[in-house]
């Protein structure tokens, strides 16, 4: 005998399911919000509780179910289990058989199979389907690859504008708090309405925001107001890091923004910087150094830099080029902040000539001890060096 569950009538179950099979041509279950089939592309399933339901329903997540993972349930198959509500009260959960890419074909389901918003036209992002399409575009785009067409497809559910200029604001709780991260989430959910934002990690949210934009151009100044202010509203309440990543327009420019964002968590996180808000334009050569780590070329780079320190054992000449380079090669400036003559000043610098077989007025020459001297102060871990590179990281500024 047919069913009423508490939300969902049978009868919208069975169009949800005879829309999305007119679409994916597979077999799809839609179950209630206990977790029991209540229709299904094939009737031997009726009324069996699917465990993969539970699991989405609970966690209120989409959850996909691979090969290996449906051997250890009952009553499940491989597919996506996409939990969906109306009025904020979870109504069920969607189940959509595939044998494609991940994610495949579910955007036409969730635009095209009727009842995921419980049939009220609610705003798409509002929606557990809309959220899902969100949260996946926003993963491709930062990947910088994806299936041909399916960006498009989802941007046009989403009604959203793939040529719209974003760029990536990493958040990242100091503690990893689940219920923290929720709360994060779902107020950014409500205030930065025109980011996609997906959680990467259990302390971390990524959020492609709509770039600030003044007559085509990046308005820089703008993004830094807009971030310090979302800082300010909610670091008290959150524990957090805001990084904001590099600008780049084009196709792959949120994949770019988000590799500067990570190089700056991971120079962050390498000299236990205090900020709570770090832009990658203000860091670009450190950050990049630092991504390098103990690569061979990082290494090469710095070599005559510490050729200079085993021999400097008062550091006196390394501390001089420390001034040199935060003067921008400017001798009169530099010899004035050291209180020394300039003719001291150019003996210093011949030493270091000598010592490092490179000529301080060669352009090549000097960028590389410059790299060298940078990396150094990354390499530092006493509290000292990173004093010295805390001011190195100031003047670059």
């Amino acid at each position: 005998m047919p069913r009423q569950t508490n939300f969902l009538q049978e009868a919208t179950a069975r169009q949800i399911v005879q829309r999305a099979m007119s679409i994916i041509h597979h077999s799809v279950n839609v179950m209630d919000s206990n977790g029991v089939i209540i229709a299904s592309g094939n009737a031997s399933r009726l009324y069996q509780r699917h465990e993969g339901a539970v699991l989405a329903l609970t966690e209120n997540r989409v959850v996909e179910i691979d090969e290996a993972t449906a051997q250890h349930l009952k009553g499940v198959q491989p597919g996506i289990n996409l939990p969906f509500s109306f009025r904020n009260q979870l109504v069920g959960r969607d189940w959509g058989f595939r044998r494609s890419g991940p994610g495949a074909s579910l955007w036409r389901t969730g635009k095209n199979g009727g009842g995921a918003d419980g049939g009220t036209g609610c705003d798409a992002r509002s929606t557990s389907v809309g959220k899902a399409l969100r949260e996946e575009l926003a993963n491709q785009l930062l990947q910088g690859h994806s299936e041909p067409g399916s960006r498009e497809a989802m941007a046009a559910y989403l009604e959203l504008d793939l040529q719209q200029p974003r760029i990536v604001w990493l958040l990242e709780l100091y503690e990893p708090q689940p219920q923290v991260l929720r709360g994060l989430l779902a107020e950014l959910e409500i205030t930065q309405r025109e980011a996609l934002i997906t959680m990467t990690s259990f302390n971390e949210l990524v959020l492609l925001r709509p770039a600030c934009m003044k007559q085509g151009v990046w308005d820089v100044q703008q993004e830094r107001k807009l971030a310090q202010q979302l800082q300010h509203e909610i670091q008290q309440r959150f524990g957090l890091r805001l990084i904001v990543g590099g600008f780049y327009s084009g196709e792959e420019g949120v994949y770019r923004s988000i590799q500067t964002a990570r190089a700056v968590q991971t120079m962050a996180h390498r000299l236990k910087l205090v900020q709570h808000t770090l832009f990658y334009d203000d860091y670009p050569l450190p950050s990049l150094l630092c991504d390098l780590g103990e690569d061979w070329r990082a290494q090469e780079l710095s070599r005559p830099w510490r050729q200079l320190s085993a021999q400097d054992e008062k550091g006196m000449l390394r501390n001089t080029l420390r001034h040199y380079f935060n003067q921008n090669c400017d001798q009169t400036k530099t010899a004035a902040q050291l209180h020394i003559h300039v003719n001291t000043l150019r003996y210093r610098l011949q030493r270091v000539e000598k010592t490092t077989g490179l000529k301080i007025n060669q352009l090549a020459d000097v960028l590389q001890l410059y790299i060298g001297y940078v990396d150094a102060g990354l390499n530092c871990v006493n509290a000292q060096n990173n004093v010295l590179f805390y001011h190195f990281v100031c003047v670059y500024r």
